[in-house]
């Protein structure tokens, strides 16, 4: 067994797919095992280093540098790349170059291994997808909500700062930001460590599994739980239920919840899920009580209320910089009128067509 992938069978297929920064690529190749190596960096990750392992690593950390000699001999090539390394990457080159055992365990707590040292956004549907090009929204694209960002901000600092953060759910009208206000998190924090992972549907089945493969990163992860709303007897209310509340397992240090969600109730009702005054089941009325809860166990609520028609205007002239005509401004409401109403969203639609 190797600690690190073993060289590939055909070296030049691995060079001409991989993804390297400028500079002599063979280095960056084999910096790129390193980086990948999930199993060995978990493990370093979780434990400390042993003697046997120190000896283990070090010794294949020699075989790695005797492999870099090779390739450069037998294919003295240019750059492939044309990027700036990231962080990652330079540190990790160290690592290859002249580092030992504990300095490749100080690369992953630094950095993480994987995609995790690459990417600053993910989505989460049981499996853990990188996602290459984020969304880079950015706070400066929002108008009228000066008081719910900072609440947002402020929080999220805290979180960033080791200090106790609350749960939050952006509630209110749809096209009016609460999307755009979390993505720009990311844009915005993520030179401070924040990540951001868009949990699907499918990816609250998995909550607890995510959970423990978030837990040993050096990152602060905010989980992003979009347009959030459930049937009335959808088993992920529970799953999510336990993570708000507490449940048998620890919640990491390293993770908050962040919901959208156009319901302040997140759960779907119906004139018949109203038990009647007499009920037979005495515990109706607690279940119901229940249900309509959840919201309340996000330690903090920001609601985002409708545009009206000066605020859509004004979203309007914020996103063109500029004054608007008269014109200009009868044109924007007759596109809203047309249907589609006032929201930021359609003042950024209109936008777009005159940009």
């Amino acid at each position: 067994m190797q600690l690190f992938s073993a060289p590939h069978p055909s070296p030049l297929l691995e060079l001409f797919y991989a993804d390297l920064p400028a500079g002599e690529p063979w280095a960056w190749v084999l910096t790129a095992r390193l980086l990948a190596d999930s199993a060995l960096a978990r493990r370093l990750l979780h434990q400390p280093l042993t003697p046997g392992l120190t000896q283990w690593i070090e010794a294949e950390l020699g075989l790695m540098r005797q492999e870099l000699q090779t390739l450069r001999q037998r294919y003295p090539y240019g750059d492939f790349g044309t990027r700036a390394p990231r962080p990652s990457e330079q540190a990790a080159l160290e690592v290859l170059q002249t580092g030992r055992a504990a300095s490749l365990q100080a690369l992953y707590q630094g950095f993480g291994y994987g995609v995790y040292a690459a990417c600053t956004a993910f989505l989460y549907d049981g499996e853990m997808k990188a996602v290459e090009r984020p969304d880079p929204a950015q706070f400066a694209e929002l108008v009228g909500y000066a008081r719910q960002i900072a609440a947002l901000k402020n929080n999220i600092e805290r979180f960033l700062g080791g200090k106790p953060a609350v749960p939050m759910l952006l509630y209110g009208a749809r096209g009016s930001g609460k999307s755009t206000s979390v993505k720009a998190l990311r844009t915005q924090y993520a030179g401070q460590g924040l990540r951001l992972v868009e949990v699907m549907d499918t990816g609250l089945e998995k909550l607890p599994d995510l959970l423990e493969l978030l837990r040993p990163l050096p990152y602060r992860f905010v989980l992003y739980l979009d347009d959030l709303a459930f049937a009335t007897e959808d088993a992920r209310f529970h799953k999510l239920k336990a993570l708000l509340e507490g449940a048998v397992y620890e919640q990491p240090g390293n993770v908050l919840v962040v919901a959208t969600s156009n319901r302040r109730n997140l759960v779907t009702q119906s004139w018949t899920d109203r038990p009647e005054p007499n009920a037979a089941d005495p515990a109706a009325w607690d279940t119901l009580q229940d249900k309509l809860a959840l919201a309340d166990r996000f330690g903090l609520v920001l609601t985002f209320p409708p545009f009206d028609q000066a605020h859509y205007l004004e979203a309007v002239a914020h996103i063109l910089g500029l004054q608007l005509s008269e014109e200009i401004r009868a044109s924007a409401l007759q596109f809203a009128l047309d249907g589609r109403g006032f929201s930021g969203r359609t003042a950024r639609h209109f936008a777009n067509q005159k940009l």
